[in-house]
């Protein structure tokens, strides 16, 4: 199959996945394990098929930031998805699981963009001048692939495995958080079931942003002022089996809830 065929098949496929809430086998099979680029064309096929119906992108995510997950995946680098307004809800506020398919959470920090971040190459002052302020995240990660048997190509392919995001009520400034030390703990009813802090992500969430605005200029798609950047995973990411409600509790942001209904 030639790659433009290719392209639009797996992204057919995906997108399908998702509408139907199915699963599907690993594009690994069809897509070569260093094939990056190819599995990123599969992800900009639906985010440009998403933009054609009508949604609007508010941001990115960026996703294996953990050094230890890289390792297992056999990559040395990050990988990002697109956000788009439908996959964001607010704090508590209610996440159908009939949407899901096999739904995961993981406590993160996402940081408001208030100036275009357009350099070539970036500097952790270019952020921390850009960055209007942060807030404690949750983002619901999902995967088409069955039983999330994915390596790096099939991740990307699938949007950086993006499904939704919650973010907090309390914006902080940047100068008002130790992004480094940060503590985080996220519990269901009362029982922490994951722990972290900011050095989890890439040894300091500036250094995935940093990755993540050269990357977007790269590409010919910066990041602009407005855009939600979640930075990464602060912890280990925790299943959802059943409806409740999740809280990422973030020393210096505050906390936020994930709440699933049936």
């Amino acid at each position: 199959m030639s790659e433009p065929k290719l392209v639009a098949a797996l992204a057919a496929r995906l997108h399908e996945a998702e509408a139907s809430r199915n699963v599907i086998e690993p594009v690994r099979g069809e897509i070569a394990m260093d094939d990056i680029a190819t599995a990123y064309a599969v992800q900009q096929a639906n985010v440009d098929l998403r933009v054609a119906n009508g949604e609007r992108i508010v941001g990115r995510k960026i996703g294996l930031t953990s050094l230890a997950v890289q390792k297992q995946l056999g990559v040395d680098q990050p990988d990002f998805g697109a956000l788009f307004a439908s996959m964001a809800y607010g704090d508590a506020q209610a996440i159908p699981l009939s949407q899901l398919i096999q739904p995961k959470v993981e406590a993160e920090i996402a940081l408001v963009l208030e100036h275009d971040l357009t350099f070539e190459k970036h500097t952790f002052v270019d952020i921390l001048r850009a960055s209007a302020y942060a807030l404690a995240a949750i983002e619901v990660v999902d995967s088409r692939i069955q039983n999330w048997d994915i390596r790096f190509v099939d991740t990307v392919a699938d949007n950086a495995s993006s499904a939704r995001f919650v973010v907090g009520s309390r914006p902080v400034p940047l100068l008002q958080i130790d992004l480094t030390g940060c503590a985080m703990e996220l519990s269901r009813d009362g029982e922490v079931l994951s722990r972290g802090n900011g050095a989890a992500c890439l040894g300091n969430p500036l250094n995935a942003a940093v990755w993540l605005a050269d990357r977007m200029v790269q590409l010919g798609t910066p990041l602009r002022a407005g855009d939600v950047v979640l930075t990464g995973a602060l912890g280990p990411m925790v299943a959802v089996k059943e409806p409740g409600t999740y809280t990422a509790q973030i020393e210096g942001l505050g906390s936020v809830r994930a709440t699933f209904s049936a």
